[in-house]
């Protein structure tokens, strides 16, 4: 089976968020930018059929969000996956911000950036509040890691 989970590019969560801003801004519109959302989410590491379940659902968003959280040597991993193709590139957004980081970055990384970069406002009400969702929920994975 091919790894689920996400590891990070950029070397901190502020880096992720400076690089996607900068990767927005290269698109005139917000077409562009959701075609742009929508690649990211087709480039997410295939997440496992079986993990596909209620269990693993992110309660909250209006497409179906589902996601794996793998503390390894005071690490987070995340892998996520949608069953909508803009939802799939938020996913993607939010795990290259916080997918392999500390418990102390993930918490100390306000998912205000999905506002900042304008992303909350460009969707619809239940995508935002469902974008926010999941924001959440990664939090809510990292507080419950113990403290090192």
């Amino acid at each position: 089976m091919t790894d689920p989970f996400v590891k990070p590019e950029d070397d901190t969560a502020a880096d992720a968020i400076a690089e996607i801003g900068d990767e927005l801004a290269l698109f005139d519109d917000w077409m562009q930018r959701y075609q742009y959302i929508i690649e990211l989410g087709r480039k997410l590491p295939p997440f496992p059929a079986e993990w596909q379940d209620d269990a693993h659902r992110v309660p909250g968003c209006q497409s179906q969000v589902w996601m794996e959280v793998q503390p390894k040597d005071g690490v987070l991993y995340l892998a996520g996956a949608s069953d909508a193709a803009i939802v799939s590139g938020l996913v993607a957004l939010l795990l290259r911000v916080y997918s392999g980081r500390s418990r102390d970055e993930i918490l100390n990384t306000d998912p205000k950036f999905l506002r900042d970069l304008g992303l909350v406002q460009a969707l619809s009400t239940n995508r935002g509040n469902g974008v926010e969702a999941m924001a959440k929920a990664i939090r809510k994975a990292a507080a419950a890691l113990p403290v090192e």
